[in-house]
């Protein structure tokens, strides 16, 4: 069975979702407190030397790491969590994922930790991420429609994001001033039956 290596409320949380909306079986190996020195760090460096979340390894042992990939592979098996191809929403689609960790991740990297990219003032670096991924968010809502889900009736892998970045900063009460759309479709992903151990065991 392929593992899924992840910590509650990171980034593996949006692929547990995505597995879960395919029908994937995996096998989730905890590795919380990977970010910091210790066994689960080592344990993770073991498949993945950058020590990131979500890291993939799959059954024929390949390792697959960034969310996207990992987004696109499945989507391979699993044609109808996107848009039809060929149309302009499925180009939307491959757009907006590859933007949504291309940008918002980019935020998280350096303001999180940001005592590991500069010696002086770290919290000025992470307040200017924070600001900055504020105003990523304010354009993404400009970007969304009226739902329940991101291109309307049917659900999308790219929906998996919803639910968990609305959990990281600014977090959720923000979102739900100043993104009402984008909050109100995570919680139609939040409330769906197949997500109800993950959402739980995220705290998303």
């Amino acid at each position: 069975m392929q593992k899924l290596y992840g910590a509650p409320g990171f980034g593996s949380a949006i692929v547990e979702i995505m597995f879960a909306l395919a029908g994937e079986s995996y096998q989730l190996v905890n590795v919380e407190g990977f970010d910091q020195p210790g066994p689960s760090r080592d344990i993770l460096k073991k498949v993945n030397p950058l020590c990131q979340v979500p890291t993939l390894v799959r059954e024929d042992g390949i390792v697959l790491t960034e969310s996207a990939a990992i987004a696109l592979t499945l989507l391979d098996e699993n044609p109808q969590l996107a848009p039809l191809s060929g149309t302009p929403q499925r180009q939307e689609f491959y757009r907006l994922l590859i933007w949504m960790v291309a940008n918002v991740y980019a935020t998280l990297t350096y303001g999180d930790y940001p005592e590991r990219w500069v010696k002086q003032a770290p919290a000025e670096l992470t307040q200017s991420t924070d600001r900055y991924r504020e105003s990523l968010y304010l354009w993404l809502e400009t970007q969304a429609g009226e739902g329940p889900y991101w291109f309307g009736e049917r659900i999308s892998l790219l929906d998996a994001y919803l639910p968990v970045i609305v959990c990281w900063r600014p977090r959720a009460a923000w979102f739900q001033q100043h993104t009402p759309k984008i909050a109100a479709m995570a919680n139609n992903v939040r409330q769906r039956a197949e997500l109800t151990r993950i959402i739980a065991a995220n705290d998303l």
